[in-house]
């Protein structure tokens, strides 16, 4: 007995015009069972229309403004405390920003945007450490020196780690998920590290949907005035590290800091 199972599938290879035939035969008989594999693959058409479709990444505009207005914001601020210069928080915008700019005008170029993550990694982290070093700072001057309080320092200065805050750890988690932004895009076999509630509904999502730069500053916003995820869960253990991290910083920021600041406001 012989049986045959055929697939057929157009576009193969990533090519517009190609028809793909696969055949698999399979002769039966008292002794021996043997397999042919029968390939033919075939042009529709004269000609191939053109190679694999530029993979669509996500505009970095937002996260870029989104880094500009947190530096206005810092600007605006009067007496907050830092424990960098100032010009270095420029620097380092400077550093992050270049590289999405070139992401965009190079149309996602590897390079570009494999310096683009590590500076961005490299750039949250180092923010990371300094705002703990503020926090812990701040909280000895409170602590060992409570007559000194300025409440209006202690204000501006909560409110720039809190947003700060905020905003790096939002960059982390863009970067961080699923190896990043173009690998969202690109579909990459990678396990997400958070799971989002839209693909629980997908009739109300376009078919290409994956979380841009907003979703993540909306998780890190939450994270921040939660203290716990929300509708964004942490599956993987450097995704629950670092809500960890921005919880406690949150919490202590808020708790310790504007508490005593609103406690010492002169009536």
């Amino acid at each position: 007995m012989t049986a045959t199972i055929c697939l057929f599938s157009d576009s193969e290879f990533g090519f517009d015009g190609f028809v793909s035939d696969f055949c698999l035969t399979r002769d039966e008989n008292k002794n021996a069972q043997r397999y042919h594999v029968d390939s033919e693959i075939r042009v529709a058409g004269s000609a191939v229309n053109g190679p694999d479709p530029t993979i669509r990444d996500e505009s970095r505009w937002v996260p870029a403004l989104a880094i500009l207005a947190v530096l206005g914001l810092l600007a605006a601020l009067p007496g907050h405390v830092h424990v960098l210069p100032v010009w270095v928080s420029y620097l380092a915008a400077l550093v992050v920003i270049v590289p999405m700019v070139a992401v965009t005008l190079t149309a996602g170029n590897m390079l570009w945007i494999r310096i683009e993550r590590t500076m961005i990694i490299l750039l949250a982290t180092a923010y990371v450490a300094n705002t703990i070093a503020e926090v812990a700072d701040m909280i000895g001057v409170i602590t060992f020196h409570p007559s000194g309080n300025n409440a209006f320092a202690l204000l501006s200065s909560s409110v720039a780690i809190w947003v700060t805050n905020v905003l790096m750890f939002s960059l982390l988690y863009w970067q961080v998920d699923r190896g990043g932004p173009y690998a969202r895009a690109s579909k990459s076999s990678a396990k997400p590290d958070w799971v989002f509630p839209q693909p629980a509904a997908p009739e109300d999502l376009p078919p290409d949907w994956r979380p841009l730069f907003l979703d993540y500053l909306y998780l890190g916003f939450n994270t921040a005035t939660a203290f716990s995820p929300t509708d964004a869960l942490p599956l993987t253990h450097r995704a629950k590290m670092l809500m960890l991290i921005e919880s406690a910083i949150s919490l202590l920021t808020m708790v310790i800091i504007v508490a005593r600041a609103i406690n010492i406001i002169p009536s």
